[in-house]
């Protein structure tokens, strides 16, 4: 793929009913702001240590019911761009093609693998770590703790996406961010449409 081709300095802005939703699929589509985040569910129960068989049974049932790109995509799709009064679904920075989960291998509670990859409005957007950082922290907070966390930009998407995919591997760089009462506002502020 060219640069050019992922160059979107004027971003077609997607209509909510254009984006993949497993819900649109199952049953016709509704209308209107409360219908907004309709897709937006967390599957997976978080439990507790305990040795009860009803207990057991449910970290059984939880596993089978692994994560897959729709539902990340349904996490992730509602975060607010920083300069944009729209989505990062809505904006096509969020792609479902894009996201990638890798269920674990012989464990089923073993670590699963999320590798998500974003596309900047344009090549040489300033706020790309911004934007990965609350796409990561979104996910850090919905998903269990078995669940790996991978954000990147697309190969190619961003000029400097080396340093920026290097910004958003590093959890100690990660964590140091959050710390910044500015930057933890800005990610906030990103992340108030997201259903918990």
């Amino acid at each position: 793929m060219q640069r050019s081709e992922l160059d979107n300095a004027t971003p077609t802005i997607l209509n909510v009913s254009q984006l993949p939703s497993r819900a649109q699929k199952r049953s016709a589509a509704r209308v209107g702001s409360d219908s907004k985040y309709d897709s937006v569910v967390l599957s997976t129960p978080y439990f507790s240590e305990s040795s009860s068989e009803d207990d057991n049974e449910a970290r059984e049932e939880a596993a089978d019911d692994a994560l897959d790109a729709q539902e990340i995509y349904d996490l992730i799709s509602p975060v607010l761009d920083p300069e944009h009064p729209n989505t990062l679904g809505e904006l096509n920075v969020v792609r479902l093609p894009d996201i990638h989960v890798t269920p674990p291998r012989d464990n089923p509670r073993g670590l699963a693998n999320v590798l998500v990859e974003l596309t900047p409005t344009i090549n040489h957007c300033s706020l790309a770590t911004v934007i990965g950082l609350a796409v990561r922290v979104r996910l850090e907070q919905a998903l269990p703790p078995n669940y790996r966390i991978d954000v990147r930009m697309k190969d190619g998407s961003h000029a400097q996406d080396d340093q920026v995919n290097k910004q958003l591997s590093d959890k100690e760089r990660v964590a140091a961010a959050l710390e910044n009462d500015t930057l933890s506002g800005v990610v906030g502020n990103m992340l108030k449409p997201c259903a918990f």
